[in-house]
């Protein structure tokens, strides 16, 4: 088979200039599977056989563990693009299990964390995870740095081959917009049927060919928060469609806007089985006006990460 002939989940997306499947993978509950790496190294193997080619990874999940495990499970003949994430630094013990690691110095040393973990003389997309948007961690005041400081390390080590294509993460749309002259590839933001704080952001992202990466794509993260399966327009969906409540909830991303990229996470197979599965499902008008109507809840300012 060759590339024009691949299957890719919910159809041929675009990613730092390359096509890549819709439906990604989120590396992130790979660490439920600690005491287990043959699942683990089992579950990822089985992603790339069901076509997904592109996988979001960081160094604070689960300590370089997320990142070890991709490291054994993957090789370059799959075609897997890796995007890891700076900004951070594990935690281990903390009341939050990281810390802000946003001074330009701690984004090199953690790139060249990611480089070792993942095996890698390149890591193809790196994002910038601020703290300005979505899920924040406590930011002590050595950790307020100014963007275009950050920008600079990230085009400094772009340039420098260590990393590939530049993105962003837990940005507000005035972030977004400063950022763009730097080349920015993709957002990842916390954003769902229910929580759709960010529309401007997608628009943005539409109109620059910037991959738009949802993260808590079902909602329901945090207190407050509703969660996309217990809305009644999703439950009538699925029922109509012969498809889960979550099913519904990660096809309307794609629905929504063809810069959707998703990248749900799973410690189990049959779970990622339904999540790629998701890719298939259309909806008709009716439907899809059903859910568009569902009421967006502002996401406030929660305390955890993606």
């Amino acid at each position: 088979m060759n590339s024009t002939d691949k299957i890719r989940p919910g159809g041929v997306g675009t990613l730092a200039g390359t096509e890549v499947s819709r439906v990604g993978f989120g590396a992130m509950q790979l660490e439920r599977l600690r005491d287990d790496r043959a699942a683990a190294v089992r579950l990822i193997r089985r992603a790339v056989e069901l076509g997904v080619d592109h996988v979001d990874t960081a160094q604070f999940y689960g300590n370089g563990l997320s990142n070890d495990l991709l490291r054994e499970a993957l090789s370059p003949a799959d075609g897997v693009v890796v995007v890891s994430k700076v900004g951070a630094d594990p935690n281990p013990g903390g009341p939050v299990p990281l810390r802000p690691a946003q001074r330009p110095e701690e984004l090199r040393a953690s790139v060249e964390d990611n480089l070792r973990s993942l095996g890698l003389d390149q890591v193809p997309v790196v994002n910038l995870r601020r703290m300005d948007s979505g899920a924040r961690i406590p930011l002590p005041a050595d950790q307020v740095v100014d963007l275009d400081d950050q920008l600079a390390s990230m085009v400094a080590m772009r340039d420098e081959g260590l990393i590939g294509a530049i993105g962003i993460s837990s940005v507000d749309l005035n972030t977004l917009t400063r950022a763009l002259p730097a080349g920015i590839v993709c957002v990842q933001n916390a954003y769902s049927l229910v929580t759709r704080d960010d529309e401007g952001l997608v628009a943005l992202c539409e109109e620059n060919g910037i991959a738009w990466v949802p993260y808590f794509p079902l909602g329901g993260a945090f207190p407050g928060i509703p969660k996309v399966v217990d809305e009644p327009a999703v439950q009538q969906a699925a029922a109509d469609l012969g498809v889960s409540p979550a099913q519904v909830g990660l096809a309307w991303l794609l629905a929504h806007s063809p810069a959707t990229l998703l990248i749900p996470g799973t410690a189990d197979i049959a779970h990622l089985e339904a999540n790629v599965a998701a890719g298939d499902i259309t909806f008709d008008p009716d439907t899809l006006a059903a859910l568009d109507a569902v009421r967006s809840v502002p996401s406030g300012n929660v305390t955890s990460e993606s």
